[in-house]
């Protein structure tokens, strides 16, 4: 049975008690009547080890971000990234616009 601890509400002194988890909280000291309220503290859980955050879990060559992540230093270069979508672009605007597209305007 799980022990939980009590603070009597006059005079703050605090004792436990075994319950059952189906028992109500106490409003009154079993001893003395006097009025109590349960105390709630934190529990004591310590993640160590690995597995626990996002990086621990992965390895790099499973994934894809990791994969990006890697390779985006080496694509860096002093070219700018608009001066490698031009050519792309070029061939799109050359062919013939389909029925459900707007049309463009010629330029003057």
């Amino acid at each position: 049975m799980p022990t939980y601890s009590y603070k009597h509400l006059d005079d703050g002194t605090t004792f436990e008690v075994y319950q059952s988890f189906t028992e109500p909280d106490l409003t009154v000291s079993p001893t003395d009547g006097r009025p109590v309220r349960k105390v709630f503290s934190p529990i004591g859980v310590s993640f160590s080890g690995s597995g626990f955050y996002r990086n621990d879990s992965r390895s790099e060559n499973k994934t894809s971000d990791a994969a990006g992540k890697k390779a985006a230093p080496a694509e860096s270069s002093s070219t700018p990234a608009a001066a490698t979508a031009a050519p792309a672009a070029a061939p799109a605007a050359a062919s013939t616009p389909s029925p459900s597209a707007p049309s463009a305007k010629p330029a003057a």
